[in-house]
């Protein structure tokens, strides 16, 4: 199925903090065409994965609507709230969730089976995906025996699984080293050019920013800038993505402190802990790779 325009008017979504209203979205508004590939960028906070679970289905606005090509989202019932997530959106998450006990093949084929697709059409979508998504040779193999970068691939396949018109991915890159970050988008690009769907994605890295069609800035739970990926509006960009790429670094600094004291009172173990660091480490150093490329030194 081709993609769906998505239309965001006025949302609001407030969380309760003991006696504190947090406000996580502050009236924001958003317009994507039918088959478009978006960007939401913004520091920490500023409600991305908000908008993005909301428009998923995932979760309640508190006022506004969102509208999925003639479908009022924010006006459906628990019941079709199910029967949208496994229809008309593919939910692609920077944590994968992938059940590690089955193989590439049976992650793909439980979005099918979850709709009651037959065993026979299911194979055959299951070929059809990994074909897709470069992964035929790696259909019998866990998650475990896969690398970060395949495992975000079967990731993406399940999404398309049932052939959702509008694909969200939160930060789908974030986890990987630059290396695996283009593979995955690559294939992101070709699920939007070849079929047609309409993706908005959440990320931190603006070098994989660039290359969708639009660029979406969220700050304090509003949209404040729209931007064309090679649009330069002088220094006001370059102050936002630098301060984001920084951002990003201090947050990986945090969690590798906290790592190392977690494995020092024995919360973890060693295999976790070396797993853990070095891919917060490669995440760290693609970041640091692109300030360079911007020109900054760290």
């Amino acid at each position: 199925m081709k993609g769906l325009d998505v239309r965001v008017n006025s949302l609001v979504k407030a969380y309760r903090l003991g006696k504190i209203e947090v406000q996580a979205l502050r009236g924001l508004n958003m317009e994507v065409n039918v088959g478009e590939f978006i960007a939401i960028i913004g520091p920490s906070g500023s409600g991305k994965t908000t908008l993005l679970n909301i428009l998923g289905g995932l979760d309640a606005a508190t006022a506004g609507t969102v509208q999925v090509g003639s479908v009022n989202v924010t006006g459906m019932s628990p019941t079709q709230l199910v029967d949208y997530r496994r229809e008309t959106v593919g939910h692609i998450f920077q944590t994968l969730n992938l059940i590690s006990t089955l193989t590439a093949t049976e992650n793909i084929e439980l979005p099918m089976i979850a709709r009651g697709v037959s065993r026979r059409n299911r194979k055959d979508r299951v070929q059809e995906l990994l074909g897709i998504v470069g992964l035929t040779d790696r259909a019998n193999h866990k998650p475990e025996e896969l690398s970060g970068g395949e495992q975000q691939r079967v990731a993406m396949a399940a999404a398309l699984a049932n052939d959702a018109p509008v694909i969200l991915a939160d930060e789908p890159t974030g986890e990987l080293d630059t290396v695996n970050a283009k593979i995955v988008v690559d294939y992101l690009l070709k699920v939007n050019r070849e079929l047609g769907k309409t993706i908005i994605m959440v990320t931190h890295d603006p070098s994989v920013a660039r290359r969708t069609d639009r660029i979406l800035r969220i700050e304090d739970g509003v949209i404040k800038m729209a931007l064309a990926p090679t649009e330069m509006i002088g220094e006001e960009k370059a102050v936002s993505y630098v301060d984001q790429l920084r951002a990003r670094i201090e947050e990986i600094d945090a969690q590798m402190v906290q790592l190392d004291k977690d494995f020092k009172s024995s919360k973890i173990g060693g295999d976790e802990y070396m797993e853990k660091r070095q891919s917060l480490r490669r995440t760290r150093e693609s970041l640091r790779e692109e300030l360079h490329r911007m020109g900054v030194v760290t």
